[in-house]
């Protein structure tokens, strides 16, 4: 009785002094404004130094609890705008109101929806890594940004899982499962980029990006001058990894799924000293995946860290690294191979082989971001960025397929290494002359990439007297044993007897002047860009191009919130290879027509864009066609053209209701043939894109009631006339393709639980193609009807 007394008294004693000390405590809120007496959303105010901040919310308010008496510095602040301080005195128990009037015009305004919650899908301003000084509305380009709370809401994991639905024309027709992303879209495969570089080595790369260290991801439809000249002209997606954001903040989230998913990711975010001077941010993750398919597997860690430091007010300099470590089933395991067409076996089928060691893979980048601001209008970026790939593993692919459904299983060697150093300097700036604003861009790049790999070593895994049956698959011991590859010799000797070596050097430099007239509702873009590129494949000689990319656009602000535009611009890939006259290899050049009308709806909530666009490539090389046996002459090809509409739409309808949509038509055909050339005809089709791609997203929450924050999301896509990487004549086309997901989540402050179903109408999907030289189809299937549910933990 004594003890329960006691306790009871320790008790209220407690609670009384944690009373009086909520007391002594403060409390400071306020409303952000813009001078017309608007509320903006999703401005961050915080005391200076002392880590301590709010959002504002919907209707401009924010909310700061538990300050100590004192005098601080409080500012409100956001992406893109100038921020506001004040300096204030509060007192024990007093609740402080401070309001903030911004000045700044309602289009700077917007941009902070990059952060914002009900807003969460539309973005209006490119990263700084995309280096163009303006908003979205006013470049005349058709770029798409998915952010990163598209990316949670929608659960995706990686590059590879699904982002693409949320951009117009984008396809993956040759999966490489979760290797490599590989999106193809206005007809070709286009560039991948991370934070402004070129992170392609090789044609199977870069390893696809875990979404734990992803900010957002930028896709830029057709050529992009200011990004690069030497690439396919359908354009490029640009990763942008996550940085420092100034507040202390983080998350750890848990996500659970069909086929033993089991991941974790957390984000932390602090500044490590009072001033802010110096900022450090933590992503990592580490995930166990299986599959639909026995013996399959994924597991995955990642960890990336990053420290800024604002050296003075106009320098700050920024330093990440970021390593990726891959453990997964040998390439080649997703694919089965069919004499009598697609989709002709269950699909949990696997042609793989239990007991092959798994593909292992350490993927290291290093980035260096120097920024200096000369003034409020000029600004200087230097940046620089390492890569180092490691690969050791295995791919899979039949030596034989034969017509009862039995094939000879092949496994290859696939080791590989890739180092990458690459460095940019540009500078940002606006100038008047008269009545004319100039938004200047100049600056250069630089690179080596060397990519070596031994895939020259393969082992039958099956006897031709007791092949693999597709019918009755039996995955026991292999009738022809386990390969024993040769690992003793060094790679760089077993990538030359392989004739894997690919190595690449390019240096070039460019200009941009954008001329804005009548007070910049006219903008003409003059640019251009001058590239030297050295690059030799499969060990042969290096061959040499260099040429001069013009870029012209005009944009046109019909009001303040609706531009029209077009634009002519160039790119060209250089190319190896033979003439039999001895004539000098030319680069493919790739030429873009386009015209496109952009518009932001109800205040800039939502917005759309709808473009056509027409893309000329010339000077492809393929085989000549009187080539005698031992000779490998080339001749050029003729010109190819890819021609379509594409339509997006992205950001909040109304409150609680946000919309991603989009449509894409594309045509490609070949248009000119040179003549003599066999086996290609004017009118054929070029692989490599679906003729109508249509995507949704749609996302409802509860803005009331007891369930609000509550809500429901679902969205489909469809794919019709898809051509893959080969179209014959007489061979079986793929069929129309349909995919529903969706699901349901709650969110209360700092606690949000996200359940998706995907696949809900457990459709066999799949995509595949044609393989002549084993005159069988091949595929890979999807899964059935799986399910994920995330909880994440603000804190």
């Amino acid at each position: 009785m004594h003890k329960i007394r006691l306790f009871s008294l320790t008790s209220l004693l407690s609670l009384l002094c944690l009373f009086s000390f909520a007391q002594q405590l403060a409390t400071i809120k306020g409303v952000v404004t813009t001078s017309n007496g608007k509320p903006v959303s999703y401005i961050s105010v915080g005391l200076k130094g002392q880590g301590q901040g709010a959002t504002t919310d919907d209707e401009g308010k924010y909310n700061i609890n538990r300050v100590k008496p004192g005098t601080y510095t409080i500012k409100a602040s956001a992406v893109g705008i100038n921020p506001s301080e004040q300096t204030i005195t509060v007192s024990a128990g007093e609740t402080k109101i401070v309001n903030f009037v911004l000045v700044e015009n309602d289009q700077a305004l917007e941009e902070i929806t990059i952060a914002g919650k009900n807003n969460r899908y539309k973005i209006s301003l490119p990263s700084a890594s995309l280096r163009l000084n303006e908003p979205l509305l006013e470049a005349p380009q058709n770029i798409q940004i998915v952010s990163d709370q598209v990316i949670k809401d929608q659960q995706i994991i990686s590059m590879s899982d699904g982002l693409i639905r949320n951009v117009s024309g984008a396809v993956r027709l040759e999966h490489w499962g979760d290797m490599y992303t590989n999106i193809t879209m206005r007809g070709s495969q286009i560039q991948a980029m991370r934070n402004g570089f070129n992170v392609v080595s090789s044609f199977w790369g870069p390893l696809t990006e875990d979404m734990s260290f992803v900010d957002h991801i930028e896709f830029v439809k057709g050529p992009a001058g200011f990004m690069l000249g030497n690439g396919d002209p359908s354009g490029m997606y640009n990763v942008v990894t996550k940085k420092p954001t100034g507040f202390n903040k983080g998350e750890v989230s848990f996500t659970l799924g069909s086929y033993d998913l089991y991941r974790t990711a957390v984000d932390f975010d602090r500044k490590l000293t009072n001033d802010g001077k110096l900022l450090f941010r933590l992503n990592a993750a580490v995930q166990s995946k299986g599959s639909f398919r026995p013996y399959e597997q994924n597991d995955r860690y990642s960890i990336a860290p990053v420290l800024s430091y604002q050296i003075t007010d106009k320098t700050k300099l920024t330093a990440e690294y970021t390593l990726q470590n891959a453990k997964m089933t040998e390439v080649g395991s997703y694919y089965i191979f069919s004499p009598n067409g697609y989709a002709t076996f269950p699909q949990e089928l696997t042609m793989t082989q239990p007991g092959l060691p798994p593909t292992r893979i350490n993927d290291h980048s290093l980035f260096l971001n120097l920024q200096h601001n000369f003034s409020n209008t000029w600004k200087l970026t230097a940046q620089a960025a390492y890569f180092k790939y490691l690969q050791n593993g295995y791919s899979s692919w039949p030596s034989a397929v034969n017509a009862d459904n039995t094939v000879i299983r092949n496994v290859g060697i696939w080791d590989a290494e890739s180092t990458m150093k690459l460095a940019q300097l540009f500078i940002n700036g606006q100038v008047k002359t008269g009545g004319i604003n100039h938004r200047i861009l100049a600056g250069f790049d630089g690179g080596k990439k060397n990519y070596m790999a031994d895939w020259g070593q393969s082992h039958d895994l099956d006897l031709p007297t007791s092949p693999f049956d597709l019918n009755n698959p039996d995955y026991g011991f292999p009738g022809n044993g386990y390969p024993n590859f040769d690992r003793f010799t060094p790679l760089t000797q077993r990538a030359i007897n392989a004739g894997g070596l690919m190595d690449s050097k390019y240096l070039s430099g460019y200009v941009q002047d954008e001329l804005g007239f009548w007070e910049n509702r006219i903008r003409l873009t003059l640019a251009g860009r001058y590239t030297y590129v050295s690059q030799s494949a499969w060990g042969g000689s290096p061959d040499k191009a260099k040429h001069v990319t013009p870029r012209v656009g005009l944009s046109v602000s019909v009001d303040k919130s609706t531009s029209v535009y077009a634009v002519y611009d160039q790119s060209f890939i250089p190319q190896s290879g033979f003439l039999r006259d001895g004539g000098k290899v030319e680069p493919i050049t790739g030429t873009n027509y386009e015209i496109g009308v952009k518009k932001d709806w109800f205040d800039g909530k939502w917005n759309t864009t709808l473009s056509a666009y027409r893309i000329f490539k010339q000077n492809e090389l393929t085989a000549d066609p009187t080539n005698t046996p031992g000779q490998n002459f080339s001749v050029v090809l003729g010109e190819k053209r890819a021609q379509g509409i594409e339509f997006d739409l992205r950001g909040k309808i109304t409150d609680g209701l946000t919309l991603i949509a989009n449509y894409a038509y594309t045509d490609a055909k070949v248009t000119e043939v040179t003549p003599g050339v066999t086996g290609i005809n004017v009118g054929d089709v070029i692989p490599g894109f679906s003729k109508h791609v249509a995507n949704a997203w749609l996302t409802y929450t509860l803005q009331n009631g007891a369930l609000k924050g509550s809500g429901i999301s679902g969205g489909f896509t469809y794919l019709a006339d898809r051509a893959t990487d080969t179209w014959s004549v007489g061979l079986q086309k793929l069929p129309n393709y349909f995919k529903l997901d969706g699901g349901l989540f709650y969110e209360h402050t700092k606690f949000k639980v996200t359940a998706n179903a995907f696949n809900i109408l457990n459709k066999y999907l799949f995509s595949g193609s044609y393989y002549e030289w084993l005159s069988a189809y091949y595929y890979q299937a999807e899964a059935p009807r799986n399910y994920r549910v995330s909880v994440a933990y603000k804190f």
